[in-house]
C-alpha cells in the first residue's frame, strides 16, 4: 500500500489538497482512504459530504475516516484502571468514571497514528492519504512512534522479562516492590504496536507532500519543514503550491502580489518538485471544484531518503555515514554520540538516531556539511574491530 502524508503551513488549504488527492486517485480506480485527525469536520466541509469517527464510503472507490479520539481515550483509561485495580486501592485512589473523563493534549495524534496502523494492516486498500496537521505539529507526531519506544525500552528493557520469576526474591532482597507482571505485558504490547505505526511512517512507499502558498513565508516555512524531514528520513515527492494567482491582472495589486508569488515559485523550483495549483477565486467545496485542481498523481516508484555507510578504509582509514540534510545551516548543526546512537541537532529539530551495526564497534573520527549532506567519519576501534590473520 502507498501511503502520501500531507502537511504544510496552517491555513494554505492542505486539506482541501490532501482531498483532492485522494479523490484523483480514487477515480482512477485506486482503492484509497482519506484519514484526518481534525476535530471539527473540516474534511468533510471541503468533500461536502460529513466524515465521522468510522470509516464512510463517500464516493466510488474512496472512503474517509476521521477517528473518534474521545471514545478511544476513554476506552484506554478505562483498561488501564482496570488493570492498575490493585495498585490505586493500595494508593486509596478514586477510579474515574468514563462519563466524565476528556481528551487530553495528544489524544488526537494517538487516535491518527492508531487508524494509520488499522487501514495498513487491514489490506483493503491500495492507497492512504493522510491529511496531517500543520507541519510543526505533523513532525511531532510523526516522531512520537520511534520516541516512545525508545522511552519504553529505557524503562522498562525487554531483557529483563527474562528474570520474571526472581521479581518476588529480588523485592525483598531490595526492600521496594518490582514492576508487577502486567506492566511489562502492556509495555511490550504498547511496543508491538508503536513498531507497527514506525514501520509505515519509515516504509519505502511512504512519502510526504508539503502544502504552501507561494511568498515569503511560505519560503521559511517549506525551508524549515524541508531540512526537518529529511532529519526524520521522509522523503518529499512533491511540493505543492497552492493558491496561485495568474500571472497577467489588470489589477496593480493583485499583479505585484503574482510577481511575489512568480519569484518564490521560481526559487522553489530549484530544489523541489513544484505543482502549481491555481486559486479558484473561492474556497474549493464538493468533489466538483476538487475535481478541477490539478493536483499531482500517485507516483507509483517513489525515490526513498537513503542514509548510506561508504567504506574508505583503504584510502583514508575510515567509514563515512552520509545523511542527507537539505537546507542546514552548519551554525545550527550539532552533533552527540551516545554509545550506540548519534544525536542530531539541526536548530530546533532533534533526532536520536540508532548507529549501524558496522560503526557501533568504531570511534567519530570528524564530520562535515558539504552540499547540503552531513557525512560523519567513523574510525573503526582496535579492540572492537574484527582483525584479519
Amino acid at each position: 500500500m502507498r501511503t502520501i502524508l500531507i502537511t504544510g503551513q496552517g491555513g494554505t488549504g492542505r486539506t482541501t489538497v490532501a482531498a483532492a488527492t485522494a479523490l484523483k486517485a480514487a477515480r482512477e480506480g485506486t482503492r484509497t482512504l482519506l484519514l484526518t485527525a481534525d476535530r471539527t469536520d473540516t474534511l468533510g466541509a471541503v468533500l461536502g459530504v460529513p466524515t465521522g469517527a468510522e470509516p464512510t464510503d463517500t464516493a466510488s472507490h474512496l472512503t474517509t475516516w476521521r477517528p473518534d479520539a474521545n471514545a478511544r481515550f476513554r476506552e484506554d483509561l478505562t483498561a488501564f484502571q482496570d488493570r492498575a485495580t490493585t495498585a490505586l486501592d493500595l494508593l486509596g485512589a478514586a477510579r474515574l468514571d468514563a462519563e466524565e473523563l476528556t481528551p487530553l493534549p495528544g489524544a488526537e495524534e494517538l487516535a491518527l497514528l492508531r487508524a494509520l496502523r488499522d487501514a495498513a494492516t487491514s489490506q483493503t486498500y491500495d492507497l492512504l492519504v493522510v491529511d496531517l496537521p500543520p507541519t510543526p505539529q505533523a513532525l511531532a507526531l510523526l516522531a512520537l512512534p520511534e520516541e516512545l519506544r525508545r522511552y519504553l525500552r529505557r524503562l522498562l528493557p525487554p531483557e529483563r522479562q527474562a528474570a520474571r520469576a526472581l521479581r518476588p526474591v529480588l523485592g525483598r532482597l531490595a526492600g521496594v516492590p518490582m514492576p508487577a507482571e502486567w506492566l511489562y505485558e502492556t509495555a511490550a504490547r504498547w511496543d508491538i504496536e508503536l513498531a507497527a505505526v514506525a514501520a509505515i511512517v519509515e516504509d519505502r512507499a511512504t512519502t510526504v507532500r508539503l502544502v504552501a502558498e507561494p511568498g515569503p513565508a511560505g519560503t521559511d516555512a517549506v525551508h524549515a519543514a524541508t531540512t526537518a524531514l529529511a532529519l526524520r528520513g521522509l522523503c518529499v515527492d512533491a511540493l505543492v503550491a497552492n493558491r496561485v494567482l495568474p500571472a497577467a491582472s489588470a489589477d496593480a495589486w493583485l499583479g505585484a502580489l503574482a510577481a511575489q508569488q512568480r519569484k518564490a515559485l521560481d526559487e522553489w523550483q530549484e530544489t523541489h518538485t513544484v505543482h502549481e495549483v491555481p486559486h479558484l477565486g473561492r474556497d474549493p467545496r464538493g468533489t466538483d471544484d476538487l475535481g478541477a485542481l490539478p493536483v499531482p498523481g500517485v507516483n507509483r516508484a517513489p525515490v526513498p531518503v537513503e542514509w548510506p555507510v561508504l567504506d574508505h578504509l583503504a584510502d583514508d582509514g575510515v567509514l563515512v555515514w552520509h545523511i542527507p540534510l537539505p537546507g542546514a545551516i552548519r551554525e545550527e548543526l550539532d552533533l552527540i554520540r551516545r554509545g550506540d546512537e548519534l544525536v542530531v541537532t539541526v536548530g530546533q529539530f532533534r533526532r536520536i538516531v540508532p548507529l549501524p551495526s558496522a560503526l557501533r564497534r568504531c570511534t567519530v573520527a570528524g564530520a562535515a556539511l558539504r552540499e547540503g549532506e552531513l557525512r560523519v567519519r567513523f574510525a573503526p576501534d582496535p579492540d572492537l574491530w574484527p582483525r584479519t590473520r
